[in-house]
């Protein structure tokens, strides 16, 4: 007896290239024994209403697209507590969490991934009334992932992102004043930029997120830059940056499962590389292995 696919893929991820593999990867499951429904993506938002409404009929959901389509669908998975599996086939111009789950960018074999049905439990993030899977932020580096081209970053990359950062980094006029409070303890600076995050890539910077990340263990790494005072510390955070470590003189980094951040202005987020609004007031939950997504057998993210 066939078992039943939701396929949902958005077309215009990175370069279009599932266009060249859709027939591929659909035989896969097909062969693997299941009965595939597919729906290609019209509109923003589209993969998530598709999700709500109709992943009770399905025994498992696939999306392939970029981190942005993955949050879509995850984001519909959350709205109800009767949640099935989710096999992830990467086609975006990045792939932070694609990454994090160690799932490889060739498409067929990122189905047949799927084929094992290897599930792990991660963790999901509550943004005030939204979700994400990977990073919730704001500041210099926040609008770079969804105002840098299309066409730059299917020509370039990660390295678009890399290239649009360092360039916003030296714009110091865009920092805010912010109350954060986290485990009892209250941080009231000036930031530059801040991330809160479930992965071990943000932007194509590979471990920027700190050590001993672990993608289900209920807690978030988060990254707070200040503003830099002069163009010597402004220099400092780029060396950071570049050597992925972490400077007490520029930044917090800390982990948490909870947190609350507040402004006197309303600041734009960022969730998941996707515009997230401007919000005053955020508080952040971490929920805890909260939804089962199929990763590789011997390269599970928690480990």
């Amino acid at each position: 007896m066939y078992k039943r696919m939701l396929f949902i893929y958005n077309p215009h991820a990175g370069k279009g290239q599932i266009k060249n593999h859709l027939i591929k990867v659909i035989d896969i499951f097909i062969k693997g024994g299941y009965e595939v429904t597919i729906h290609s993506t019209q509109y923003i938002g589209d993969a998530t209403v598709t999700t709500r409404e109709r992943r009770k009929e399905y025994d498992v959901l696939v999306c392939c697209g970029g981190d942005g389509t993955l949050d879509e669908v995850v984001t519909g998975m959350m709205d109800s507590e009767e949640r099935i599996p989710i096999g992830y086939i990467p086609a975006g111009s990045t792939n932070d969490f694609a990454k994090s789950l160690k799932i490889p960018r060739i498409m067929s074999r990122a189905a047949e991934i799927v084929m094992r049905d290897n599930r792990f439990a991660c963790d999901v993030g509550s943004f005030n009334d939204n979700v994400f899977i990977y990073i919730a932020a704001f500041g210099v580096f926040t609008d770079v992932s969804y105002e840098t081209k299309q066409e730059a970053k299917n020509r370039l990359g990660y390295l678009a992102y890399i290239m649009e950062g360092m360039k916003r980094l030296t714009i110091v006029n865009n920092s805010y004043r912010l109350k954060v409070e986290y485990d009892s303890k209250v941080v009231e600076e000036e930031f530059l930029f801040g991330m809160i995050t479930n992965s071990y890539s943000v932007g194509g910077f590979k471990s920027i997120t700190g050590k001993n990340v672990k993608l289900n263990d209920g807690l978030f790494e988060v990254t707070l830059i200040k503003r830099p005072k002069n163009p010597l510390e402004i220099q400092g955070i780029m060396a950071s940056l570049i050597a992925k470590e972490t400077d007490e003189r520029y930044m917090y980094s800390f982990k948490t499962d909870q947190l609350k951040i507040t402004s006197e202005e309303k600041i734009p987020w960022t969730l998941d590389g996707e515009f997230g609004g401007e919000q005053k007031e955020v508080l952040i939950n971490n929920y805890k292995e909260a939804l089962e997504i199929i990763v590789p057998l011997k390269k599970n993210a928690h480990k």
